[in-house]
């Protein structure tokens, strides 16, 4: 968790103290807390919770722990990371449709589309959007809020996550040229 959370801050993917990153492991996962640096996680930096019900955690787990919660119940992810993309947010409050389609040949291959779904910061209908949009894609953009990527590891989750980012750049500097 550390290494992509420090991947994702260096690269310019999310700020420091914001977005989270969890895994799966069999009826729980391990989260971030709420304000951890994602640059700087260490043990105390995550928490354990109940993928089922709740927890007295959650008071200190990341504010989006029911949005993953929801991914793990209706999808077969291990690993999921949300970030604040600069260029997925953009391009949700640009969009004229409920998705983005990428005209870069990698994001055309790996992705076809990609969901924008809407829903409060860690809410139950940002929850349900996301479990919807990640049932049938590996990544989706919560409208105004950023990326959320699964994975059967973090790599995989990462890769997914990069790979929407540099996507919507491409789409939004050549919609910029076209002007």
């Amino acid at each position: 968790m550390a290494k992509y959370g420090k991947k994702l801050v260096d690269h310019g993917l999310v700020e420091s103290n914001f977005g989270n990153i969890s895994v799966r492991i069999a009826n729980k996962m391990i989260i971030t807390r709420s304000g951890a640096a994602l640059d700087e996680i260490t043990e105390n930096s995550v928490v354990e919770v109940p993928v089922e019900g709740t927890s007295e955690l959650d008071l200190i787990a990341s504010t989006e722990t029911i949005v993953h919660r929801a991914i793990y119940r209706n999808t077969p992810a291990l690993a999921i990371l949300h970030a604040h993309c600069p260029y997925s947010v953009a391009q949700t409050l640009i969009a004229d449709s409920d998705s983005i389609v990428p005209i870069d040949s990698e994001g055309m291959h790996f992705l076809h589309e990609i969901p924008i779904f809407k829903g409060m910061m860690g809410s139950a209908e940002l929850a349900e959007g996301a479990a919807k949009a990640l049932s049938d894609h590996r990544g989706a953009i919560a409208y105004s809020h950023g990326t959320f990527a699964v994975g059967k590891t973090l790599a995989d989750a990462y890769v997914v996550t990069t790979q929407i980012e540099h996507s919507c750049r491409i789409k939004y500097l050549v919609d910029l040229a076209k002007k």
